[in-house]
């Protein structure tokens, strides 16, 4: 398997915390087979257990494309479509993988922008409750769930096995917290071309007084202080009060796109 996903011509692998083998042995992970080697797979598993993601699909060669990718998606979802609940997606960074969603009932549901911060320049502070930001531990990461459910709609929620990924990947994870209660938090990689905030979430019944800024600002001091001058973060186009946010503290849109697409059968 780790060969095919190395040598294969076409590979698809989704925006995830988890490596595209640690999903062996989680339904769908189909294989297909000729000749005693393994020319194609695809990865849809459910997490959390409302939505699928396409998280791998590769094919050896792209003779087979097609071909490949209709038999393991048809078996994939026969797997999956007894449950009408469930949400159906795929993030295609790849023009051939994009025209394969476009044939298979995928439409797109809106993009996915990449903004960057650059300038060096912190932004300044801004009025806020009386919050408390500290590094996230382990222990925080039940609570981190529960707000991550309340923060964004159902498609994009984190199941805590995810967050458990995204937390030991982390350069800075941090929580804002009232009184005890966790009311914020952000998760940040750091990589040799510089870092990314894989995610910021606000508590609903706390949103739109400062919170979110103040763990971005933070956020920026402590790369700064450790000679990181580039920071960027992805977010969807349609959410509005995200992108301000974002503008606010100084990050400015880089003209990258990626269309997310949903399955809707007819």
């Amino acid at each position: 398997m780790a060969n095919l996903i190395h040598f294969g011509s076409l590979v698809h692998r989704h925006l995830d915390w988890r490596p595209p083998l640690e999903w062996i042995g989680h339904d769908p992970f189909l294989v297909l087979e000729e000749d005693n080697r393994l020319v194609a797979a695809l990865a849809c598993p459910p997490d959390p257990p409302s939505v699928v993601w396409i998280r791998l699909f590769v094919s050896y060669d792209e003779e087979n494309l097609v071909e490949s990718w209709t038999h393991l998606w048809s078996q994939a979802l026969e797997m999956i479509s007894p449950d009408p609940e469930l949400q159906v997606a795929a993030i295609p960074l790849t023009n051939w993988f994009q025209r394969l969603l476009q044939a298979s009932q995928f439409q797109t549901t809106t993009d996915v922008v990449m903004l960057i911060w650059d300038n060096g320049k912190i932004p300044p502070e801004q009025p806020s409750p009386e919050i408390s930001i500290r590094p996230m531990t382990i222990d925080d990461l039940s609570q981190v769930e529960v707000l991550d459910k309340t923060a964004f709609s159902s498609l994009w929620h984190n199941s805590q096995t995810s967050l458990e990924y995204a937390f030991k990947q982390a350069a800075f994870a941090t929580i804002a917290d009232i009184d005890g209660v966790i009311v914020g938090y952000q998760i940040s990689t750091s990589m040799q071309m510089g870092s990314h905030l894989a995610r910021l979430a606000t508590h609903p019944q706390y949103q739109r007084q400062g919170i979110g800024y103040a763990i971005l600002r933070d956020l920026q001091v402590q790369f700064k202080q450790r000679g990181a001058m580039r920071i960027t973060v992805n977010t969807q186009e349609d959410n509005l009060a995200s992108i301000a946010l974002y503008e606010n503290a100084g990050f400015t849109s880089t003209g990258e796109t990626y269309p997310v697409y949903q399955y809707h059968p007819k």
